[in-house]
């Protein structure tokens, strides 16, 4: 994929996609029906976003700059008829610049983060891929958590999944999404997880 992304559909929700994640959606508003439907014809992504200010649904949010490409891999129709579906995070973006349609649905160009090669997992983080593959298995009884497990060693993999599988803030998420460096999201999880242990 080019290092840049013209006229990108935008989602922004209060949640932070992180690349190789799952997005499950509920997809009600026209505009985002709309954008379904593109995407899906064109074959080509949208863009995940937190927002910054505003709502998921109604006017048009306000999102921040450093979102992440989502590519469709199953739709579907949910109990109460509306429409859902699955995707998949990619690469991570930063917003160059926005604009809304008649429609309220929100566009943007913007400019692609080249993807983190993986990188062999330093042994001081050896406690953070115990601590994910416990979370996965934990997980893995509500739904099934398909990896490798050759994938706790990568340090780019166990920084993405404990970003989106460890009860953080969004702005905490935001944060780790915006980090360059495996070792360095490595780092600052460590320095977060001591709130979640138990006493």
């Amino acid at each position: 994929m080019d290092s840049s992304c013209a006229d990108l559909p935008l989602f922004p929700l209060s949640t932070v996609l992180f690349p190789g994640g799952r997005l499950q959606l509920r997809v009600f508003e026209p505009r985002y029906v709309d954008l379904v439907r593109e995407c899906t014809r064109a074959q080509r992504p949208f863009g995940v976003n937190l927002i910054m200010q505003g709502h998921e649904a109604g006017v048009p949010a306000t999102p921040v700059a450093v979102g992440t490409l989502a590519l469709i891999r199953d739709f579907f129709t949910l109990r109460d008829g509306l429409l859902g579906i699955l995707a998949e995070g990619g690469q991570r973006y930063r917003v160059l610049r926005t604009r809304v349609r008649g429609d309220g649905q929100l566009r943007a160009d913007v400019a692609l983060w080249p993807q983190e090669p993986a990188q062999p997992l330093p042994p001081e983080f050896g406690l953070l891929a115990a601590i994910l593959d416990r979370l996965l298995e934990a997980y893995a009884r509500d739904a099934p958590v398909l990896y490798d497990a050759a994938q706790l060693d990568d340090a780019v993999w166990v920084g993405w999944r404990l970003a989106e599988l460890l009860p953080l803030t969004p702005d905490e998420r935001q944060s780790l999404l915006e980090t360059d460096d495996a070792l360095a999201r490595l780092t600052t999880l460590n320095v977060l997880l001591p709130r979640f242990q138990r006493d």
